[in-house]
């Protein structure tokens, strides 16, 4: 019972890392999402292509490369003369990392949106930025909401990535619990994972029957 307590201790504040990852990252890249889709619905065409650019390039690499680049590459390019430290690094990588797949997300959202929506709301009188926030943007929300959840419970279970940085998340501890032969703290941290995202399930369920209100 005593080593149990003692493992479950220390899982819990590995899960804690992956806790604040989780929640920076969230509180980060949603709006910094918003503002890359923006980007690449631009109509001045040299920021739409280099902001598709960017988003094709973080999508199409690995999150574990992106931290190592985050991490590694700044030392190395300034002779140790710049480093982020190890939760930095992580922050930056995950929040650029998820900026771009809710980039992706948002933009599909806006663009599901009729145009005559626009048009009605300019016959109104209502401005373009009045038009998105007070009629777009609610319908937005309720299409998103599926896609969004699905990637912030990918996102629960990408902070363990996080460890090959040396963060001490919760599976790097219970990967140093396997070295001195204690194999269940691995399988054991898996029920704190199953946990978290069977909450966020709940929670996004309830959210989506509050949207259930718009049908469009």
């Amino acid at each position: 019972m005593e080593e149990f307590l003692s493992v479950t201790g220390q899982l819990f504040t590995g899960f804690g890392e992956n806790c604040f990852i989780f929640a920076i990252t969230l509180l980060a890249a949603l709006p910094l999402g918003l503002v890359v889709s923006l980007g690449s619905m631009s109509k001045f065409k040299p920021l739409k292509w280099l902001t598709k650019t960017f988003v094709w390039i973080i999508r199409g690499t690995p999150l574990m490369l992106q931290l190592f680049v985050v991490f590694y590459i700044p030392p190395l390019a300034s002779q140790g003369g710049f480093a982020f430290d190890r939760m930095q690094a992580a922050l930056i990588a995950f929040i650029i990392n998820y900026a771009a797949y809710f980039s992706e997300i948002y933009r599909g959202g806006i663009e599901s949106i009729p145009k005559g929506q626009y048009e009605a709301g300019y016959v109104l009188g209502m401005k373009r930025s009045q038009i998105f926030f007070n009629v777009v943007l609610l319908q937005v929300i309720k299409r998103i909401t599926a896609p969004i959840g699905n990637e912030i419970i990918t996102l629960v279970k990408d902070t363990s990535l996080a460890s090959v940085i040396a963060i001490p998340e919760i599976l790097m501890n219970a990967k140093d619990f396997s070295m001195v032969g204690l194999i269940w703290p691995l399988f054991y941290s898996a029920l704190f994972f199953l946990a978290f995202c069977g909450i966020l399930t709940l929670l996004f369920s309830f959210i989506e029957k509050k949207l259930d209100f718009y049908k469009g």
